[in-house]
Order: structure tokens, then sequence, then C-alpha cells
């Protein structure tokens, strides 16, 4: 995002900040003047759009000192200092502190246009390259929670990375329990809005009247949703939940912004089975805005082995939060996992691993018998349709040498002797699932 730049002059003496300032707005320069280091140090910080001009002789805190402090606290900062002619080796020592460059009075007003322009570029990159940093190291931890190896999460990542680019409103939907919201923050964080704001309101948790003003105000303190996510994100979960007269208001709202969008919508759905989607429940002007773009996350049944993985990290998780070991999950209960049909997704995916890990604390229950608690009435001996048994037996051997590796550290010896493999046929065995020692060392 490209930001206006200011340029500050820091001198004692009115007349020469005067000349300065108005020099540099005839040359189309935004100017900002201070009769002091410490004043000027008030407003100029850490990541401060703009660059500096400041005399080297000052009383109180001088030229030297004041470059020293802007240094400290932002190395990237272009400072230009003004000197005397007897100041020539000392502006030659600020430079090698940090200082940009410096203008030896009298200074040719050429000159300093010519310096202005450079440090002001210099800066513009520098900010933008620290914003660029700072979006994609948030766009990585959010994409980095979205876990699994399964084809279904491949495609998601690379639609939210593809849709996170995009200019149009999207629309997510899925089954309960499958991480809608994590994936709207997610394209957010990799998208050009990502250092602007994520504002997230629930329609189904208000009445229509408190809604109402929660999105269009007035409201008594802030600014409503529609006004606080200008330029950003303005997230919209349980979206069915809308009345007539709200989504009149919203298709409004869109259809004032124009294209491409100030404000990019992302619609969030939950409501699933005919008579109860998305477009059974909006008007259908607004529903074909809203799903411009449509993402469909996954449910935790089509994801193969990712469950078993899902499985493994949580509850080793909460074994680390409760202080005691994992479960070591068998072969039929890895078969158990794979075939429930998980209603509640990754969340109730969550809760199993949680108890999973409690009730191994005091040695009794079953995965099993949790499933069957959750509704997941999965017979122990069968597979699912389509589904062949040469699958689950991969996916649970994968399991068991990652897991196995993990608590080993990543020792070879110690997992053959464990598993009872010969070195050959572990190496293989790694190499067709895709283990590295390295990642466990």
């Amino acid at each position: 995002m490209t930001q206006t730049m200011t340029v500050a002059i820091v001198d004692d003496e009115p007349d020469m900040r005067e000349s300065i300032s108005q020099w540099l707005a005839l040359s189309g320069f935004r100017t900002e003047s201070f009769a002091s280091a410490e004043e000027a140090l008030k407003i100029i910080g850490p990541d401060w759009p703009g660059v500096v001009i400041t005399d080297i002789r000052m009383p109180g805190m001088d030229g030297m000192a004041f470059l020293k402090r802007l240094m400290g606290q932002d190395s990237g900062l272009p400072v230009i200092m003004i000197t005397g002619h007897g100041d020539v080796p000392m502006a030659v020592e600020a430079m090698r502190l940090g200082a940009m460059d410096f203008m030896e009075k009298p200074f040719n007003p050429d000159r300093m246009t010519e310096l202005a322009k450079k440090a002001t570029q210099a800066r513009r990159i520098t900010l933008d390259n620290r914003a660029l940093r700072r979006d994609l190291s948030e766009g990585q931890q959010v994409m980095s929670k979205l876990v699994g190896a399964s084809p279904a999460m491949d495609r998601l990542r690379e639609d939210i990375l593809d849709l996170g680019q995009a200019d149009g409103h999207v629309l997510i939907d899925g089954e309960t329990g499958t991480g809608k919201t994590l994936v709207a923050h997610a394209l957010h964080a990799v998208g050009p809005r990502a250092s602007r704001r994520f504002v997230q309101i629930s329609c189904a948790a208000y009445t229509d009247e408190v809604l109402s003003a929660r999105l269009f105000g007035p409201v008594e303190d802030g600014l409503p949703a529609v006004e606080e996510a200008r330029g950003g994100t303005l997230c919209l979960e349980d979206v069915e939940a809308l009345s007539d007269p709200l989504q009149a208001r919203l298709l409004a709202f869109i259809a004032d912004q124009g294209a491409p969008a100030e404000t990019r919508i992302i619609a969030i759905s939950n409501a699933r089975g005919e008579g109860r989607r998305a477009e059974d429940s909006l008007r259908p002007d607004l529903f074909y805005r809203l799903s411009a773009l449509k993402i469909t996350v996954p449910a935790l049944r089509q994801r193969g082995e990712d469950i078993l993985s899902l499985f493994t990290r949580m509850t080793e998780q909460f074994a680390e939060e409760y202080g005691c070991e994992p479960p070591q999950v068998t072969a039929q209960e890895a078969a158990q996992l794979l075939q429930a049909p998980w209603p509640g997704n990754v969340r109730q995916l969550i809760n199993v691993a949680e108890r999973a890990v409690l009730q191994n604390r005091r040695g009794t229950g079953s995965i099993a018998s949790l499933l069957m608690a959750d509704g997941d009435e999965t017979p122990q001996a069968t597979t699912t349709e389509g589904k062949p048994l040469k699958e689950y037996v991969e996916s649970f051997e994968k399991m068991l040498l990652d897991n196995t590796m993990r608590r080993h550290k990543g020792s070879i010896s110690a997992v053959m002797d464990e598993l009872c493999l010969p070195r050959r046929t572990l190496n293989e065995k790694m190499a067709k699932y895709g283990l590295s020692r390295g990642d466990y060392l």
C-alpha cells in the first residue's frame, strides 16, 4: 500500500525551517517542521512514514544525539544532516553512524530537492517491504494451521492462495466444524488487504435491530462494521440468517461500492441440506453478488489419512497440557477413526482427542467408546464403501512410523528395534510415505 511521505524539518532557526519547508512544498513534498529534536521525537517513531532533515548544531539535543536516537529506534529511516563549513568532518561521522547524506550551508535548493526525493523513495521501499514481510508472515502463520496432506486439503490451500489475490466477494460453505472461519482469515491474510482490518460479525448472534446497528449504524461506541472494515475485509458468519430488510441494505452497500470493491465481503454459510443452503435463504441478486467466488471446505471424512495425523497431533498437544503420555493408537482403533462419519468434523475430532488423553491418563476406556458416545456407531471390522482395506493399512502404517520416529527423535536404530524392521525395509517405507529423519531430530 503506497503511503504519503512527510519530510520532517528539524532546526532551531525559524527562518531556516520556513525556507526549507517552502522550497520543498513548492517541489511537491509534504513537510512538517520542528524547533527541536525533543519535539520531533514525540512524533517520529519506528515505521514513521517519512524522512528527516536536521541541523547538526542545535541547543539541547544536538543533531548527532538526535541521529543516534533515530537510528536506535529505526535504522532504516533516511536522515539528511545540515552542516556549516566547519562541521563537515562531523557530518561524515554522522554518515558512518547511519545518516543518508549531508548538505553544507549555504546549500543548493536543487540538491536539497534531489536528496529529499531520493530519501522518500528509499523510505517508501523500506516500509513497503516491511509491510510485505509482515503480511507474508501472518499469511504463512494462518496457512500453517490448515493441516493435512490429503488432495482435498491441497486443493483448499491452492484455492485460498488463488482467491486471496482476487477482488471479488467470496462465499465459504461446508459442514459445521470444518474450519470455515479459519479459511476466511487465511483468505484475508494472503491477499492485498492483509494490512487492513478484518471485521467479523455473526449474523445469527443478534436480533434484527441490534444486527442492523452493528452492521450499518448508528452505534454508541466506535464505528459500524461496514465503516470499520472499509478498505479491508468484512466477514459475515451465518449469512443465511440475514433478514430480508438487512439483505436489501447489504445489497445496496455492495452496489454503492462499485467495482472493484473497496471492502471485500467474505460470507460464511453454515446451512446445509436442501432448503437450508445460502442460495435458498438469500435473495438471488445478493447471493450471486456474494458467491462471485466460492470455496467449499471439505468434510473431515473426505480427508483420508489426515484424520490420523490430526488425531495424533491433537493427542500430543493435550498430553503435554495435562502432563501425561498420549494414547497409543492400535490398528483396530486407527481403522475406527478412519471409518467414523465425523458429523462434527475437526471440532469433534479435537473433542475426542482430548477425552482420549484424559481416559488414557486414568487407564480406562477406548477410542471406540468415545466415538460411540458421539453417536458414531461405526462397526469395528468393516470398511467404508468404495475404500479398499489396503488404504487403511497404509494409513495406519504411516501413522505408526511417524509416531515412533517422533517418540525416538529420529533415532533410526531405536525405531528399527521397536518395530522389528531391518534398515532397508524402514528406509523403503519412509520413502514411500514421504517421511524424513531430519524432520524428527
